[in-house]
């Protein structure tokens, strides 16, 4: 509950601790060149695109600005429509309200969460511009089914990466499974960076550079020709660059100011080295988790495609009805495990059901969400008495549920970091 302390929260400070964030502030701080630089921006840009595969990563302020970016580059126009998940966060649809365009959610896979291929195919249309879709808690879609219609029907895809750092899919990382993707650093993210952050992927180069041109507001206010007439003013040497007019400066480009400050790129930086070691402890963790689910014929464990890595972002367990549902999250919640549930179709929101959505249009998704799905507590910030503690509480209760007594608690796999 929201007033209570819990033995095993719910992740908020993404991958790196306390201890280590404050290193990198101090450094920062106490260093004699200036903030503003855009050095390390530049170099968080290239150690991303090269953590996932991509030939571009472009920063910016949060994951909702680089969806909105992103979202551009598709061209979408009067009359398009988009496909996109009915199974993710409102940041992710929401940009489609700024365009006159149809929106049609595809149903999900009821074991992966992610869009269902077979539902996909048959929601595909001439006007179908582009899909959107996001590998739900860090397990990756069927790519290669989707990007095979995406060719066949002239339909750009763009990913939606937000749960997905350190997934993987078929040898490849998310971010670099289509046409362009989008991340975020917020600190309920895997990967935080002072609380908010954002990047987009893509291999495009005419594309990377609209980007970096609408992320920042281009001008040419240092050129000579445009510097006051220092003759014609009474305190001319007081005149520089950076007190011109605003009237005197030329905007060579229009864009916006979502620029990553350095200090948040410089602690994305020391997340993004500590990703790998992350991403074990909670695949570790899961593996633990997924044992007690498999002494209980009731209980299923999200499952992700063969010849994948799912990142586990979220840790989602299926049970058989609403009811068991319910009593287990009580259950959990009383020995002091936090559990959320995440995410409410978005169809059935308001601002979408305005627009002639309702409800049995992704009957998978909303059974799912109603009656069958919870998260569980899953990052690389619990200890080890933490993660003892969710185990033990999970088999706990699902054992009082099933009306027995434990088993035996499995023996605690080697975790990384201990």
């Amino acid at each position: 509950m929201l007033d209570k302390s819990y033995v095993v929260p719910w992740g908020k400070r993404g991958a790196l601790p306390a201890d280590a964030e404050a290193a990198v502030r101090a450094e920062l701080l106490h260093e004699s060149a200036p903030l503003p630089t855009g050095e390390r921006r530049e170099r968080f840009e290239r150690s991303f695109a090269a953590s996932v595969g991509s030939r571009h990563a472009i920063s910016v302020t949060s994951g909702t600005v680089a969806l909105q970016l992103a979202v551009r580059m598709l061209g979408l126009t009067p009359g398009d429509e988009v496909i996109a998940t009915p199974q993710t966060h409102q940041a992710t649809v929401r940009p489609l309200f700024d365009y006159d365009v149809r929106v049609r959610f595809c149903d999900v896979d009821p074991t992966t969460l992610a869009i269902d291929p077979a539902v996909l195919e048959s929601l595909i249309t001439p006007r179908t511009k582009a899909l959107l879709l996001v590998h739900y808690g860090g397990c990756p879609a069927e790519m290669d089914t989707v990007m095979a219609l995406a060719r066949r029907h002239g339909f750009l895809v763009l990913e939606d990466c937000a749960h997905a750092l350190g997934t993987r899919y078929r040898g490849r990382s998310a971010g670099s499974l289509a046409d362009i993707a989008t991340f975020s650093l917020r600190n309920s993210r895997k990967d935080s960076a002072l609380g908010k952050g954002g990047l987009i992927t893509c291999d495009r180069d005419d594309w990377a550079r609209r980007l970096h041109r609408l992320r920042a507001e281009d001008t040419d206010a240092r050129s000579a020709h445009l510097l006051p007439d220092r003759t014609a003013a009474p305190n001319a040497a007081l005149w520089t660059p950076h007190t011109i007019p605003l009237h005197r400066g030329r905007t060579r480009r229009p864009g916006g100011d979502a620029t990553m400050p350095d200090m948040v790129a410089a602690l994305g930086q020391a997340q993004l080295a500590r990703l790998p070691a992350a991403t074990v402890r909670r695949r570790t963790l899961a593996a633990r988790l997924d044992e007690v689910l498999a002494r209980y014929p009731f209980m299923t464990p999200q499952s992700a495609p063969a010849h994948s890595t799912h990142a586990y972002h979220l840790y989602t367990c299926f049970t058989s009805h609403q009811e068991l549902r319910d009593r287990l999250v009580l259950s959990l919640d009383r020995r002091g495990v936090e559990i959320q549930l995440r995410y409410f179709p978005q169809h059935l929101l308001p601002q979408w059901r305005h627009r002639g959505h309702l409800r049995g249009e992704c009957p998978v998704a909303e059974r799912s969400w109603f009656e069958q799905h919870l998260n569980l507590p899953c990052h690389a910030l619990l200890t080890p008495h933490q993660e003892d503690h969710l185990v033990e509480a999970l088999d706990e209760s699902l054992a009082e549920l099933n009306g027995s007594t434990p088993a035996p608690p499995p023996v605690p796999a080697t975790v990384c970091g201990r």
